[in-house]
């Protein structure tokens, strides 16, 4: 099919001004000192990281799946506006990735030091990067769990495209999350993706406030926590 130089031109046109739309859309910008870890976030959380975290209950999954349904896997375009990329763009990282059960010993390792699931880690690896290690998002997030430049220096990762300091940083931080928000996992995971700030504005501390207040939260975040949800019980079957 033969298609007209002018007719890519105006696609791209219109790809570009999306993106710009969702970008000044939002009111978090990518990598903004408001969600920044050198905010109250890591000061609070990150030094009692290691203690395992209460997880949300079987019964309030199931009711946060059934009022989140079923989603559409995220747009490749989606250009994360916070400090946690989503959804790697094939023209920023290459689709030689790692293979999942290469990573299994090291997600595993992470997952005992900050009493995180190893399935919800991968599940979040599964969704960030599909892991790829090299993954970088437009929005300049890297590694396999797809951490910004300013959260990897508060994290005291030094090159987020070393899958060792990228798993146990985002780890750690997503260790943070699920004690902040008393394990409530769904609201962690919309915090990892909107920023802990976005949420905190809203008011949202459990996953049933997550959920009468999921409208005013963008699409992106509501079809990433779905699809983290959605991964983490195929890595646990």
């Amino acid at each position: 099919m033969n298609i007209q130089p002018s007719t890519i031109k105006e696609l791209l046109q219109l790809q570009l001004l999306n993106q710009l739309s969702l970008l000044s859309s939002s009111d978090s910008p990518a990598g903004s000192e408001e969600d920044s870890p050198f905010s109250d976030i890591l000061n609070s959380f990150l030094s009692a990281a290691t203690v395992p975290n209460k997880m949300t209950s079987g019964a309030d999954t199931a009711a946060i799946d059934g009022k989140l349904g079923a989603k559409a896997p995220l747009r490749p375009g989606y250009v994360p506006d916070l400090a946690w990329g989503t959804s790697m763009n094939p023209l920023y990282g290459s689709r030689d990735s790692f293979a999942a059960d290469a990573l299994n010993p090291l997600i595993d390792q992470a997952s005992r030091r900050y009493g995180v699931q190893s399935s919800l880690v991968k599940a979040v690896i599964d969704a960030e990067s599909s892991f790829n290690p090299n993954a970088v998002s437009r929005a300049g997030a890297k590694g396999l769990m797809q951490l910004m430049d300013g959260t990897s220096r508060g994290l005291g990762v030094s090159n987020p495209l070393d899958p060792e300091q990228n798993v146990h940083g985002g780890t750690q931080y997503l260790s943070g999350l699920l004690r902040k928000y008393n394990g409530n996992r769904a609201v962690a995971l919309a915090a990892y993706n909107a920023g802990p700030g976005r949420i905190d504005r809203l008011g949202i501390t459990t996953d049933q406030e997550l959920m009468s207040k999921l409208h005013l939260l963008p699409s992106e975040t509501q079809d990433y926590v779905s699809k983290v949800m959605r991964l983490q019980r195929q890595y646990e079957a």
